[in-house]
């Protein structure tokens, strides 16, 4: 019989906790969108690219930003409605690079990345969802101002959920794009991958796109094997996390393994290998003797590989 580990109480998956009613009945409203812009109790995360600006308060710092400090702040730009939290009205306000450098030199605000507001815990759980939400839809107005079918400058409508062509009528809706990122499991053993971006010691779940005209399934399998060599049969889905680096969802498996010969893309990984459940657990608890740690818990693989070695939803159980 397998042995299974206790991690103590399952951490938070992140960006998935949010408050946020997407409200898309009312993305059409310009009239209750212009009184909400302007209504006290709104609130706006500012982001820039990569970065996120924070204010100060006290001890805490806050991502929310009332509409009286965002003309101040040089929050000018394209609104988005992201919804509604508690009834109030949110929104997502992109900054230019000139305007966050100078808000980063200001001693009453923080800015950093969204990654670092996650793993470090900088901002409540329930913020997470909403700039996710806020730097993925920002970021694909930034990249698509113009028509994909003309060249034509677009505008922006439905609350920032759809830019227009004005010269050929084509409408333009943001993308998600599909990533599966699976866990193969070979009995009590386990492959795991790094690529060179990692930090040191750190070892996760193989991933890649979904490619047109593919099924989830067949997209776990056919990674898998393209870069560790290692045929899968039976995927079972886990667990979906929005990823908004820039704008992707991550699809999380479990994968039974069918061979277990190792052909590393070297192209792809840094390396690949098979970890057997107790290492494994080692690296999650972060008492590894080599210091060999899994990914935070911010992270979807975090989950994935923690519910095999807990065997607490364990996809192919």
């Amino acid at each position: 019989m397998s042995t299974r580990f206790d991690l103590g109480p399952k951490p938070l998956l992140g960006y998935t906790a949010t408050a946020i009613d997407r409200a898309a009945n009312r993305r059409d409203d310009t009239v209750f969108l212009a009184a909400a812009r302007q209504a006290a109790e709104t609130g706006s995360y500012l982001v820039g690219g990569e970065r996120v600006v924070l204010r100060k308060d006290g001890d805490a710092l806050d991502p929310l930003f009332p509409p009286a400090s965002l003309a101040e702040l040089g929050a000018d730009g394209e609104h988005v409605f992201l919804g509604l939290a508690a009834g109030e009205a949110r929104f997502g306000v992109p900054l230019p690079p000139a305007v966050i450098d100078s808000l980063a030199l200001r001693e009453d605000l923080h800015v950093t990345d969204l990654r670092t507001i996650a793993v470090q815990g900088l901002a409540a759980p329930e913020h997470l969802g909403a700039l996710a939400e806020a730097k993925a839809i920002l970021q694909w107005h930034a990249r698509h101002r113009f028509c994909a079918n003309c060249g034509a400058p677009t505008t922006v409508v439905q609350g920032g959920w759809r830019r227009d062509c004005p010269s050929c009528n084509v409408q333009h809706f943001p993308r998600t794009d599909p990533v599966v990122i699976m866990l193969a499991v070979d009995g009590e053993r386990c492959l795991l991958g790094r690529q060179s971006r990692f930090a040191p010691g750190v070892w996760s779940c193989l991933a890649g796109f979904v490619e047109p005209g593919e099924t989830i399934e067949e997209a776990v399998r056919r990674e898998v094997v393209e870069e560790a060599g290692v045929i899968c049969g039976r995927v079972a889905y886990f667990a979906s996390q929005p990823w908004p680096f820039p704008m992707s969802l991550m699809i999380g498996c479990h994968a039974e393994a069918k061979t277990t010969e190792l052909r590393v893309d070297y192209a792809e990984l840094e390396d690949a290998r098979w970890f057997d459940r107790a290492e494994v657990a080692s690296m999650l608890a972060r008492t590894h003797p080599d210091g060999l740690i899994t990914p935070p818990p911010m992270a979807i693989a975090h989950h994935i590989i923690r519910a095999w070695v807990t065997g607490d939803g364990f996809a192919l159980a």
